[in-house]
């Protein structure tokens, strides 16, 4: 088995999202004998300085790794991981910080030791740095933590640090069991080039050669209304979009709008729309919200647009799709769960530009002279790229860096749980004449 080991990880880690909880670690090779630890790997490279811009956040995102997410071997990386934290587990594990402990640098602490042990077991300080107060060096090991966590690198125990390194090890091994699962009942067809959106981390990558030539920071399903997983192909671009507002929208939330504001509509630059998209008086529709909507919302192309500027197709059975919003500002931050199920994209015009490579006539200077007329264009890519929507929470890259992030769904129980009635079922029905040929 091979070590694994504990690198800086990219730009998806940099601003990694505020809502992951787990303590992930790169177990001890498997014939280190108990108690021995791997030795902790080069520092990361220093966070880089603020970003506002679209272009910047993405540059960052991407720095530090070209590793992919998903790939071909994913699903054996994950088995690998899973094993090497099982033998983790079978040694105890790693020790938990008191929720009170305090840490400040350069002050000696009570509980420092304790931190340096809990860093020592996952592999993100070296072994012979088990004594001393919090200085450089242990701060540098919380960064490898918090990189592998999605935590923004403050090289501090914030709150959600401390959260993340007292989660047990017998739930990283479930997070990497669900997520082996999950990847186990996908059939994707990787390309030479495809994009991944990995739900619970809040980022997209365009995959080129193996490796991430563009990471981004996405928007995607709300608790309530969450992004569902899929395999699609991305069929076109279209630049000011016009965006039908899906029924289930229209019949709770523009219902609801227009019900306190008749004049709601006309100021989002809405359409409502009958039969063959023939305009209809807002004032003859019924917005008492009580019945699936026998009409038509669309906004119109414009700086109001909720899809803002570009929208990719994919045509897919669950109609979410990757877009801009007029709401840029929401990629600032790092709980980046706000969607109604579609994945709204940072930078996604530099997207959009990879996308259509293959068309020099639509570079990103002619991406942005289109959108600048205002106008509506269709454009059809040459060939269809393939795109995943995965829900990992626990994986390991190339590199042998194991990442966690939260299981903001809360789907890798509810997936084990029924694996596991599941297996007892056709464990049971194995042994039974009249099922038997069920198993076979």
């Amino acid at each position: 088995m091979p070590r694994m080991t504990i690198i800086a990880m990219a730009a998806m880690l940099v601003a990694g999202p505020a809502f992951a909880q787990g303590a992930g670690t790169t177990a001890p090779h498997p014939a280190a004998p108990a108690g021995t630890a791997p030795a902790a790997h080069a520092a990361p490279a220093k966070p880089a300085v603020a970003v506002s811009t679209p272009e910047s956040r993405s540059a960052a995102a991407l720095a530090l790794s070209h590793e992919p997410t998903f790939d071909e071997g994913s699903a054996q990386r994950i088995r690998e991981a899973a094993q090497s934290y099982a033998d983790l587990a079978v040694r105890g594990g790693w020790p938990t910080i008191p929720a009170d402990a305090k840490f400040a640098a350069g002050v000696p602490g009570p509980d420092d030791d304790l931190l340096r042990k809990r860093l020592i077991v996952s592999g993100d300080l070296a072994a012979d740095k088990a004594t001393g107060a919090y200085d450089d060096v242990l701060t540098e090991a919380v960064k490898r933590f918090q990189a592998r966590h999605g935590l923004a690198l403050t090289g501090t125990v914030t709150p959600r640090t401390l959260a993340a390194l007292n989660v047990p090890v017998q739930k990283r091994i479930k997070q990497l069991e669900a997520s082996l699962t999950r990847l186990e009942n996908i059939s994707f067809p990787f390309g030479q080039r495809y994009v991944v959106v990995n739900i619970p981390a809040t980022f997209a990558e365009a995959i080129e050669d193996d490796k991430v030539v563009r990471r981004y920071r996405v928007i995607v399903g709300k608790t309530e209304k969450p992004s569902p997983t899929l395999t699609a192909e991305i069929t076109s671009v279209n630049l000011n979009p016009t965006w039908t507002v899906p029924s289930s929208i229209a019949k709770s939330e523009i219902s609801a709008h227009m019900r306190k504001d008749p004049t709601y509509l006309s100021r989002m630059h809405m359409d409502v729309l009958g039969a063959n998209d023939a305009p209809l008086d807002p004032h003859s529709v019924d917005w008492s919200g009580n019945h699936v909507p026998n009409f038509t919302v669309r906004q119109q192309s414009g700086t109001w647009n909720a899809l803002g500027a570009v929208k990719i197709d994919m045509p897919n059975s669950y109609s979410v799709y990757m877009h801009d919003t007029n709401q840029r500002n929401l990629f600032n931050d790092d709980y980046r769960f706000d969607s109604h199920g579609c994945s709204r994209v940072d930078n996604v015009r530099d997207l959009a530009a990879w996308l259509l490579k293959d068309q020099p006539q639509w570079n990103r200077a002619a991406i942005d002279a289109a959108i600048a007329t205002g106008e509506r264009h269709d454009v059809r890519v040459t060939k269809k790229i393939p795109v995943a929507w995965i829900y990992l929470t626990a994986w390991m890259t190339k590199d042998q860096t194991v990442q966690f992030r939260n299981d903001i769904y809360a789907q890798d129980e509810q997936l084990l749980e029924a694996t596991a009635e599941e297996a007892a079922f056709f464990n049971k029905a194995s042994s039974h004449p009249l099922t038997a040929h069920m198993t076979q």
